[in-house]
């Protein structure tokens, strides 16, 4: 697996997590569970990898210059 989620983008990433993680606590009934959708993005950026990046060929990580 080779990173495909950058620096900036895995930031975004934890917030929009913790936001609908935080769903889990202020719903009641059966719609609480569309917090855990926050787990999706959380592992991604835990992990630096995204599949559906790698299906559709987006890369968000820093180039490095090979060049010296």
């Amino acid at each position: 697996m080779t990173r495909n989620v950058g620096p900036m983008d895995r930031a975004l990433r934890v917030l929009v997590a913790f936001g609908l993680f935080a769903l889990f606590f202020v719903l009641d009934g059966p719609m609480r569970y569309i917090g855990l959708v926050g787990l999706v993005p959380l592992l991604t950026a835990a992990v630096g990898f995204c599949p559906l990046y790698r299906l559709i060929g987006v890369n968000t990580c820093p180039r490095r210059d090979t060049h010296a």
